[in-house]
């Protein structure tokens, strides 16, 4: 739904004057992008829902079964003219039950959790998105979900001036947006990294090549979470220079486009894992 509203927002945008074509292409393709994920997350949630039923009308039919044996095993065990051959024979069976049947409910256990992994992470989307949504809908924050990682995407015009790693006026009040929202996430660990174009630098300046200058802004975004409540231990910077760019570096507007600070929020035993 907030994908067919963005790219109906795109459209009148366009139509109206107020983007150019390719920030209108940049945000359709985002629009599907978003669309097909929330696709992709419904049916996993189907699946695993018609899963866990079938399973757990197996464990029902593995309960009958064990009964009717359990049943038979005492009929055996009271009858004189019971056998020890068929005694062991439904004593092995009935073991057998009882493991299948532990084991289904262990598959069964694991399944439910994993709907529930699958709801929630949506959920956390979803509530993230509607803290967030005078930002997005200002141009000033962008959110995407994919594989249970949740990045804010902003640009670097709204939080630093040209060649600066100094949060700005407009950039702080973003953030101080962006860090309420943070702080109702829970079980995640938070990753500010720092893109830039591949302009280079003053080599003279105070930021000899784009790895400091992307490095540099990543962590004056994190002090900038960190004062505005966000939990230092689950805060992390890092800075990727050009060389991570989301559109060919031949205009001014994709220029724009890959000088961004992106905050990705990953689950917490990924904490060490490579982006």
């Amino acid at each position: 739904m907030r994908s067919r509203l963005l790219i109906s927002l795109c459209t009148f945008m366009l139509t109206t004057g107020c983007v150019t074509q390719g920030k209108y292409d940049l945000a359709m393709q985002n629009a599907r992008t978003l669309d097909e994920q929330l696709q992709a997350e419904k049916a996993a949630r189907t699946a695993a829902q018609e899963k866990v039923g079938q399973l757990e009308e197996q464990v029902k039919g593995l309960e009958a079964e064990k009964e009717a044996l359990n049943t038979r095993l005492n009929t055996a065990e009271a009858g004189l003219s019971a056998g020890t051959a068929e005694r062991r024979a439904l004593e092995q069976k009935n073991a057998e039950l009882t493991a299948l049947n532990q084991e289904l409910a262990r598959s069964t256990k694991k399944l439910a959790e994993a709907k529930e992994a699958l709801e929630k992470k949506s959920a956390e989307y979803e509530n993230l998105s509607k803290s967030l949504e005078k930002e997005i809908a200002e141009g000033k924050v962008e959110l995407s979900e994919l594989k249970g990682r949740m990045t804010v995407n902003l640009k670097d015009k709204i939080l630093f001036a040209s060649g600066s790693a100094r949060v700005g006026k407009e950039g702080d009040a973003a953030l101080k947006k962006v860090a309420e929202a943070l702080k109702g996430v829970q079980g995640k660990i938070i990753r500010v990294e720092g893109h830039t174009d591949d302009v280079p630098t003053d080599p003279k300046g105070p930021f000899p090549t784009n790895w400091e200058l992307s490095l540099a802004r990543a962590m004056a975004v994190v002090r900038a979470l960190q004062d505005a409540g966000v939990d230092p231990t689950r805060l992390s910077a890092a800075g990727y220079g050009p060389y991570q760019p989301i559109a060919a570096n031949n205009s001014p507007e994709n220029r724009s486009l890959n000088r961004r600070i992106e905050i990705v929020l990953a689950p917490g035993d990924q904490a060490t894992a490579a982006r």
